[in-house]
């Protein structure tokens, strides 16, 4: 089931970082379409299908500035999931894109991410605007073509007033909180 949602994607909840020298913020990607997909690394579908299409997208936009994040949403086998682990996953399954865990809940078992963005289970994707809006979410594992189409209708998208005047930036390209957008060189044959 997918839905289409015009609003504000909710910032992310991360422990800790994995295949990134910086902590990602959705508002500092701000100007660059964002495509999230939430995981576990004990999910037969995630395994199967979802990880495999998602190298498949990094493959096919690898030289847009489309940011793929991948998000360990761990709500059961707690134990078994560790950052550890899943470093070791990462590794195995040559998964290179930027990967946060999912902030736990004292509260609940359903981590802090996987309740802002209503998720209801794993894999999950959300495709988020050079504006900041969700796009598109959806659970399970979509036709590559209809991801596809999505992505390349958000790249298509004309980078916002606000992301695309950048101040003064740090070492890693931001600066009050966005990211500097890089544009894909066209050439012409």
């Amino acid at each position: 089931m997918s839905t289409t949602l015009t609003t504000l994607a909710p910032e992310l909840a991360v422990s800790e970082w994995f295949n990134t020298p910086a902590r990602l913020t959705l508002v500092g990607l701000r100007g660059r379409p964002v495509f999230l997909h939430s995981f576990q690394l004990l999910c037969p579908g995630c395994v199967s299908e979802s990880i495999p299409q998602v190298q498949r997208i990094e493959r096919i936009f690898g030289h847009t500035d489309l940011q793929i994040i991948g998000i360990h949403t761990v709500f059961e086998h707690h134990q078994a999931m560790t950052p550890v682990t899943l470093k070791a996953f990462l590794h195995e399954y040559r998964i290179r894109h930027p990967v946060g865990v999912d902030l736990a809940d004292e509260r609940f078992d359903t981590p802090i991410t996987m309740q802002r963005f209503s998720l209801r289970g794993t894999p999950s994707s959300i495709l988020i605007g050079r504006d900041g809006t969700i796009l598109h979410q959806t659970f399970g594992v979509e036709e590559d073509l209809a991801v596809g189409a999505r992505i390349a209708m958000a790249l298509s998208a004309s980078i916002p007033e606000v992301a695309a005047t950048s101040p003064a930036q740090d070492e890693s390209g931001c600066a009050d909180g966005r990211c500097e957008v890089t544009r894909p060189s066209t050439s012409a044959a």
